[in-house]
């Protein structure tokens, strides 16, 4: 199938209720252009209250730790003044070393304390901050909008209509049609032959002819799916690309590949039903004079139904198809009518 290369798929941030979306597949979006909007859900009476209540609170604790933060800063300032003037009086040796160093710790002490109630504050007013955002939601109702991640096409738009959303839910596909890829699976003891830069023929698409493309990626993972006679296998997904743009073809199309592991020019083939084993070589009969003559052959590129001769045939000489095992070297044949 194909599939669009860069596809975004836009969820809703929040629960709450989908506004009827206005765009339609094919739309073309501009990035950060609203292309949703959810009205969060409404808090009733006893739920509004509670939101409040816990504002208050928070801004009741943001000004405790306000004023904790002020003593705490005050009590600082002082034992530094206290710090300074002792360390005067110990470099002229009025006071002892030990004497200063309790000075000193209590000073540090006191600098831990007023950083401790610094973060307090802060963490005190980021509370208040969300507790009161639900409060302010309330009471504005805005709907949230959901605005387009970048440029690009709407490929499928999966929900249209008003209805109440969760927060995650996939709302839109945004992409660029024109930039397509292929996909499709192999087992993987046939992905294993497959590398990146090996040419694809894409057929069955629709159009006239045949489509051209190259490998981009093979799938370092497989998966399992069920044949249609029942049978468990291993497949991989091989990712390729066109040669150049084709726009009739869409998202999801269906098609069919056919990928190039090898390819020479000028090749000397024969079909591979002619060929059977003896010992490590391969074997085939030819007709001289309607007899069958067994031969050597050395193979090289070997596809489903064709194989490359290297050695021990000439071209134009006729060959056995479908030799069967009764047949010996040197046997009279005919050619069937």
């Amino acid at each position: 199938m194909t599939r669009v290369n860069d596809r975004f798929v836009i969820a809703a941030p929040v629960t709450g209720k989908l506004m009827r979306v206005a765009l339609r597949e094919g739309d073309l979006v501009r990035k950060g252009e609203v292309v949703a909007s959810i009205l969060p859900p409404e808090l009733d009476a006893r739920s509004y209250r509670e939101a409040t209540l816990r504002a208050q609170s928070a801004r009741g604790v943001l000004g405790e730790s306000t004023a904790r933060e002020r003593r705490a800063r005050l009590s600082l300032a002082q034992a530094e003044r206290r710090l300074d003037r002792n360390r005067t009086l110990y470099l002229e040796g009025a006071i002892s070393r030990e004497a200063f160093d309790s000075i000193e710790s209590d000073a540090e002490i006191l600098r831990k304390e007023a950083e401790s109630a610094r973060s307090g504050v802060e963490s005190a007013r980021y509370a208040l901050g969300a507790l009161q955002a639900a409060v302010d939601q309330e009471l504005s109702r805005k709907p949230v909008r959901v605005v387009a991640p970048a440029e690009g096409k709407v490929l499928r738009i999966h929900e249209k209509n008003e209805r109440v959303v969760t927060a995650g839910s996939p709302l839109l596909d945004l992409g660029d049609p024109a930039s397509i890829e292929i996909l499709f699976d192999l087992l993987s003891t046939d992905a294993v032959r497959v590398a990146a830069g090996n040419k694809v023929a894409i057929s069955e698409w629709g159009g006239g002819g045949e489509l051209q493309g190259v490998v981009k990626r093979v799938e370092p993972s497989a998966f399992t799916k069920t044949s249609a006679l029942g049978i468990e296998e291993k497949r991989v997904n091989i990712v390729a690309v066109l040669n150049g743009s084709e726009p009739l073809l869409g998202d999801n199309f269906r098609i069919q590949a056919r990928i190039v592991l090898n390819e020479a020019e000028n090749v000397l083939q024969i079909p591979v039903s002619a060929l059977f084993r003896r010992g490590n070589e391969w074997h085939l009969f030819v007709v001289k004079d309607d007899r069958a003559v067994e031969k050597a052959i050395k193979t090289g590129i070997r596809g489903a139904f064709q194989v490359e001769v290297l050695g021990g045939l000439r071209e134009g000489e006729r060959v056995v198809v479908h030799p069967t095992n009764e047949l010996r070297d040197g046997m009279r044949v005919k050619r069937p009518e």
